[in-house]
């Protein structure tokens, strides 16, 4: 088995074995692009090393030494050699791009003896490149603090009046690497190694283990990247961008990764390394100014950036270094990119003609899209709040929040419940989980391609950087314009113009652009799967009919009986003592019920509206405390004592296995029959007063047994008929049922005899399979989540593996005895994007989800990818 590749042995198909930067390295090789030529070692090495203990094995190395014999003979340079010597960089590649969560080593191969060759041509740069090294090597591969280091950097550029690193002298570096190399040895316990050999197979192993560093393990959990995946390394020669005049190093998108907009967008620095760059320790220049200065190598990168845009038909995310006036291309993927960029991008590339629209659909990342949703901030709020800075735009949004300014501190914000905004000199990988917890980011120092920019894009956070009007002190303070903001003090930040705000500002809804509704229609003309919605109010329906949806997947009754007026006759419905007494309370009921559904129907006109019976035990409608016991109490004419027996009599020690669901119905009929009387009455009167052919569905919750919807479908329908029959229209209802219980499924073929519709209610299933409530179990599911054990949680994507089983052996029995029968979901897996690909694959009708949940199932039904 072939363990490494030199670039010109691979392509972009080999993303899996060589991992998105290699792969995208040895495409380029192959288009003939001038890239530095090197070698990759594949992700199935680094599997290996974890096989055999972390240790790479002899075969490997053997491999790695004879790739790095044919660099040296492509390069005409020797690795370690006193003539011509070769220096390489080291950088981690895994199949998904994560920026900035593993390793890099640059400069590798430099030792003293390396280093005063490489000076006889250019001294400065030799000595640049070699503190680098020292500093990279010792923080990558022996886990030294770059503290150390960055403490001696700033205290030479004191001592020199200097204000930048790229400026210092011969001297000022030499003296820095004696010092690096006195750190380095202290801290490491070993002298730095010169032996260019033991370098390279060191840093192979530290990248390799990056790909299990906390960071990089919470950026694949939070990205659902498996761990069985491993990461590639790259080893490439080195050229420079530090060499003086005619150098510069930079990261360049094709398109806006933040508007979308169709332009070269991006950053770099002269003289300087690419690490400076992401690294957010400096502010870099535009991308304008490069053809300013360097015309030739500013247009000859525009064309590049075009061809490999038109190439993997996507926007690029490129790394480049100029040399001396020569132009290297050392990476190229597909460009994170918030929301709106997403949209705008995809909707262009069709109008250009680039890609089809299956392919624009499927380009589309419905974690991020769901930023398109988020608020902005209130426009008559803004106009009068106190603006305290600007930065630069990296991620749009608005965010309002405490002030804190490490991760820590964001993780403990966020456990309580309570925003916060991450305010940073500049974030660094390590600040992953505060930055995924925090509402924005805020860094005074970096630029639009710096680690904060392009992570809170790929996050869908706001997010504001080179802020450099916010000096961040050490002793976790803030300085703007003269006053000091502390831990807590409240700001807002809008990532779309760079102004950040003192206080917290009203929001209002996000807004859906023209593009992305052109978007939502080209969805729908692929989708084969409807998006409905979940809706217990006219103005939840109206918002979902504003999103797309093809009807209400899920009317949940009971939230209709939780108003104040209503409340009150439902507890008169719970405390009477026959038959006669329930069902004269439930007349105050139901012309409430009745008006309900009227509103609802009229909104929806002809589209399906799926109503779920009353499904909640009935001690969750009456009174918990002693001062509404004893209203109820004056109310009903009877005693606080009476009414507490009733309220012990109703408790149950498992109520969400208990006395609910259609069990509820069966014991009391009258309150399905008042609930039936409510919908046909509403059904007919719309179609009379407003002539929609109304499509009310009827579903019957917690089904177990199909005698026990059989016992209510035959009343049910009996009462329907009937009262149709009354009014002399016609009326096209159906009676459904929920599928809740594992029984059901597994029942699921006689079901479908007698049902026209199946409900998947997958929240009540999961809690039912797992045999755990979804209400307590979320305080040892992170333990399971640490240990290994449950790593998602299962009611926010569904369990495939289990639940998943048994939908499935559920939905081919149904279909064995009905082929054409009408099968959806209504749980929050509805709208959640992997678990509508599982409902998509296995052929459902429809997917019902939040209102706002409703255009990214659009988008997710529809695609292919």
């Amino acid at each position: 088995m072939q363990f490494v590749y030199m670039f010109s042995e691979g392509n972009a198909a080999m993303r899996d074995v060589l991992g998105g930067k290699g792969a995208n390295l040895a495409e380029m090789t192959q288009l003939g692009f001038p890239v530095p030529q090197g070698f990759t070692v594949s992700t199935a090495a680094c599997n290996d090393y974890y096989k055999e203990n972390k240790v790479i094995s002899k075969s490997i190395q053997k491999e790695i030494f004879e790739k790095l014999a044919r660099l040296e003979a492509v390069s005409n340079k020797q690795f370690g050699g006193t003539h011509n010597p070769l220096l390489v960089s080291v950088r981690s590649g895994a199949r998904a791009s994560m920026p900035g969560m593993m390793d890099t080593v640059l400069n590798l191969g430099l030792t003293d003896d390396v280093v005063e060759v490489m000076a006889q041509d250019d001294a400065r740069t030799a000595f640049d490149s070699y503190r680098r090294l020292i500093q990279m090597y010792a923080d990558v591969v022996k886990e030294i603090d770059k503290k150390y280091f960055d403490q001696e950097l700033e205290f030479v550029l004191k001592e020199t009046g200097i204000d930048s690193d790229h400026d210092l002298d011969l001297d000022a570096l030499k003296g820095l690497v004696r010092r690096y190399k006195v750190i380095y040895e202290y801290h490491a316990n070993e002298p730095f190694p010169q032996d260019p050999r033991v370098q390279l197979m060191e840093a192979i192993e530290a990248v390799f283990r990056s790909w299990n560093n906390p960071r990089a393990i919470y950026y694949r959990k939070m990205h659902d990247i498996p761990e069985s995946w491993g990461t590639a390394v790259n080893i490439q020669e080195m050229v420079f961008g530090n060499k003086g005049e005619g150098c510069a190093t930079g990261v360049a998108f094709s398109r806006n990764p933040a508007s979308g907009e169709k332009m070269l967008y991006g950053e770099f620095l002269f003289n300087a390394q690419g690490e400076d760059v992401v690294a957010g320790t400096h502010t870099p220049l535009t991308i304008d100014q490069l053809e300013k200065t360097m015309p030739e190598a500013y247009q000859e990168f525009y064309d590049l950036s075009q061809k490999l845009e038109h190439h993997y038909r996507d926007m690029q995310d490129m790394e480049f270094t100029i040399e001396k006036g020569k132009l290297f291309m050392l990476q190229t993927r597909n460009g994170k990119r918030t929301a709106q960029a997403a949209v705008q991008i995809a909707y262009d590339m069709v109008e250009e003609g680039i890609i089809t629209k299956q392919e624009a659909i499927n380009q589309l990342d419905t974690q991020i899209l769901e930023g398109l949703l988020h608020p902005q901030f209130d426009e008559k709020a803004l106009s009068v709040a106190d603006m305290i800075a600007k930065g630069l735009p990296a991620s749009p949004g608005a965010a309002s929040g405490a002030i804190v300014f490490d991760a820590t501190t964001a993780l403990k914000y966020f456990e309580k419940g309570t925003p916060c905004i991450l305010v940073r000199l500049e974030t660094s990988p390590e600040d992953i989980e505060g930055m995924h917890v925090s509402s924005g980011i805020l860094t005074s120092r970096g630029g639009m391609t710096s680690h904060a920019a392009v992570v809170a894009r790929g996050m869908g956070k706001s997010c504001i950087v080179g802020c450099s009007e916010v000096a961040v002190k050490e002793n976790k303070t803030a300085i703007i314009k003269g006053k000091t903001y502390r831990e807590g003090d409240l700001i807002s930040i809008d990532g779309s113009t760079g102004f950040v705000y003192e206080g917290r500002i009203g929001t209002q809804p996000g807004l859906l652009s023209d593009e992305f509704k052109t978007l939502l229609t080209w969805a729908d003309e692929l989708a084969t799967v409807k998006v409905y919605t979940n809706a217990d109010t006219p103005k939840d329906a109206a918002k979902a009919l504003e999103y797309g949806a093809r009807g209400i997947g899920l009317i949940r009754t009971e939230h209709m009986f939780f108003e104040k007026n209503r409340i009150r006759a439902m507890r008169e419905m719970i405390l009477s003592q026959t038959t006669v007494q329930r069902e004269k309370a439930l007349e105050k009921l139901l012309p409430i019920q009745r008006q309900d559904f009227v509103d609802i129907f009229s909104v929806m006109k002809e589209l399906p509206v799926t109503i779920r019976y009353l499904d909640p035990p009935l001690h969750e409608f009456m009174p918990t405390t002693t001062q509404e016991i004893e209203e109820l109490a004056s109310i009903m004419s009877m005693g606080v004592s009476d009414i507490k027996t009733v309220i012990r009599s109703l408790h149950e020690y498992n109520p969400m296995m208990g006395h609910r669901g259609c069990r509820l119905a069966i014991s009391y009929p009258e309150i399905a029959m008042m609930q039936t009387r409510a919908i046909i009455e509403a059904a007919l009167e719309v179609k009379k007063t407003e002539g929609y052919d109304v499509q009310p569905e009827i579903m019957i919750p917690l089904v177990g047994d199909v005698k026990e919807f059989n016992f209510l479908a035959m009343r049910i329908r009996e009462l329907a008929d009937k009262i149709i029959n009354e009014h002399e229209l016609s009326l096209n209802y159906r009676v459904g049922t929920m599928i809740e219980l594992p029984r059901a499924c597994v029942m699921a073929d006689q079901i479908a005899k007698s049902v026209d519709f199946i409900s998947f209610g997958t929240n009540d299933l999961t809690q039912m399979s797992f045999g755990f409530s979804r209400d307590d179990a979320g305080e040892f599911l992170r333990d399971y989540d640490r240990l290994g054990i449950i790593t998602k949680d299962p009611f926010a994507s569904l369990d495939t593996e289990g639940v998943g089983q048994l939908i499935e052996l559920a939905y081919h029995k149904a279909r064995s005895i009905k082929p054409d029968i009408k099968i959806g979901v209504c749980g929050e897996h509805g709208g959640d994007p992997r678990s509508i690909e599982f409902f998509k694959k296995l052929g459902f009708n429809y997917v019902s989800c939040s209102p706002f949940r409703v255009p990214i199932a659009r988008i997710c039904v529809a695609q292919t990818k």
